[in-house]
């Protein structure tokens, strides 16, 4: 005996979580709120314990903020782009610290605004470039690179030599900075111009109160105009700075301080 044939049914859909999702495709708002609020949480687990762990915070000694002078060499390099073609960042890399030195420490960039860490590298790394170099070949290189690297490809800036330094409102510079929390105290932001004559022009006189303020820096005539600050003196003291403040002699193959 046959039956007469049932009509077919359609499996009744199961509500599953992963049919539940259909919700977000349907209402581009949801979606929206749904992306953010993963992304919050996110952001949350990674930045969060930032704020609680002291580890994150690697406290070096020798660290200082920039001179009126190096202050005034760091706004020309900017402003003449060297940071197109050099990064001030050598990574923990076997071949990197070979060639450059000792891999850099977040806290060598504590006061930098912004970091001039950078990503590309048509000239060298300068993060040690401090000290290994006279300031006369800084000079003749600022002036033509070829003079002293025959293979290179940078551009020359023999102007900066023949441009008077501005340093006029040096001293508003760093009190802006000092806002954003760099350790200028108001005793140097009222002597930043004097600061930066002696820091270029070797003034005995007033050494020991610069010396006292920013320890370590150098203090010399940079080998231009003798009187005068130009702006190629103040991006050699600038250079002759990095990489410099720090005495990795205290540190260990790890990085921490013994």
């Amino acid at each position: 005996m046959t039956h007469p044939a049932q009509p077919s049914r359609s499996p009744k859909p199961s509500s599953t979580l992963w049919q539940k999702h259909q919700v977000f495709e349907k209402n581009s708002i949801i979606l929206v709120i749904g992306i953010l609020v993963a992304i919050s949480i996110g952001g949350l687990v990674e930045v969060l314990p930032l704020f609680y762990l002291k580890s994150t915070i690697e406290k070096v000694d020798g660290i200082r903020p920039l001179s009126p002078l190096e202050l005034s060499g760091r706004n020309i390099y900017l402003r003449e782009g060297c940071y197109n073609c050099h990064s001030q960042m050598i990574r923990p890399l076997r071949d990197e610290v070979e060639r450059y030195g000792h891999y850099s420490l977040a806290a060598e960039s504590m006061y930098d605004h912004p970091f001039q860490w950078g990503s590309k590298r048509t000239g060298p790394d300068l993060a040690r470039v401090g000290a290994k170099y006279s300031d006369d070949w800084h000079r003749d290189h600022l002036r033509n690179p070829r003079s002293v690297v025959p293979a290179s490809i940078m551009p020359g800036y023999p102007w900066l030599e023949q441009t008077p330094l501005d340093i006029a409102h040096i001293g508003d510079n760093m009190a802006v900075l000092a806002v954003e929390g760099v350790p200028y105290t108001p005793e140097m932001v009222a002597a930043a111009i004097s600061d930066a004559k002696t820091q270029g022009s070797a003034d005995d006189a007033a050494t020991p109160a610069f010396a006292g303020r920013y320890p370590k820096a150098i203090n010399r005539d940079l080998g231009g105009n003798v009187g005068r600050l130009t702006e190629a003196d103040a991006l050699i003291a600038y250079l002759q700075l990095l990489g410099t403040q720090v005495d990795f002699k205290l540190y260990d193959d790890k990085a921490n301080i013994r």
